[in-house]
């Protein structure tokens, strides 16, 4: 008996997106061990554990693919990108990908909604809860760069930057959350 209950061509994305998630995750591995190197032992901190984050996020979708009785495939994920010349640079390829990211998820709730799968499109509302937060976090770190002053920041404004990005915490408030009192 078959128990699959995804459509071959929800499948396929899903799977396409467990590989993003993988490669997101390769990503923000790569550049964390790059900011180490280049003693952003904070920006490395953080960065770390924006690639635990991303392969959470596969494993999310690898595990709701095995729920759904399809089957998940795991494939090889292309090469990160090459290492960025500064943290400018770093911090704008973040949120290029993670936009990418947002848009890719969107193509998945937009094939959920076309084919009816309301258990997918349930599913897929949390992703895009989640693109939201990793947008806003990406454009804190490009406000924040640009603030120390951008390719040009130098010594004590990256040292600054460095020890805060090391305490950020790893999520945005959501709209739900701010009040006027808790902005």
């Amino acid at each position: 008996m078959n128990t699959n209950r995804l459509s071959k061509t929800m499948s396929g994305a899903l799977n396409a997106q467990m590989t993003k998630e993988a490669h997101a995750s390769q990503i923000y591995l790569s550049y964390a061990a790059w900011a180490d190197n280049q003693g952003y032992s904070g920006v490395a901190n953080f960065l770390f554990r924006h690639a635990e984050e991303e392969r959470n996020h596969m494993m999310k979708i690898l595990e709701y693919i095995l729920k759904r009785g399809a089957e998940a495939e795991v494939i090889a994920i292309p090469a990160p990108f090459k290492n960025p010349p500064n943290l400018q640079a770093c911090f704008e390829k973040v949120f290029e990908h993670e936009v990418d990211n947002t848009k890719a998820i969107y193509k998945l709730v937009k094939i959920s909604f076309d084919e009816g799968d309301w258990a997918t499109w349930n599913f897929l509302q949390w992703f895009v809860k989640e693109q939201i937060e990793e947008e806003t976090l990406a454009i804190n770190l490009l406000d924040k760069i640009k603030i120390a002053g951008g390719e040009k920041a130098k010594g004590d404004t990256l040292y600054t930057l460095d020890r805060d990005l090391e305490k950020t915490p790893d999520d945005a408030k959501s709209a739900e959350e701010v009040t006027a009192v808790n902005p």
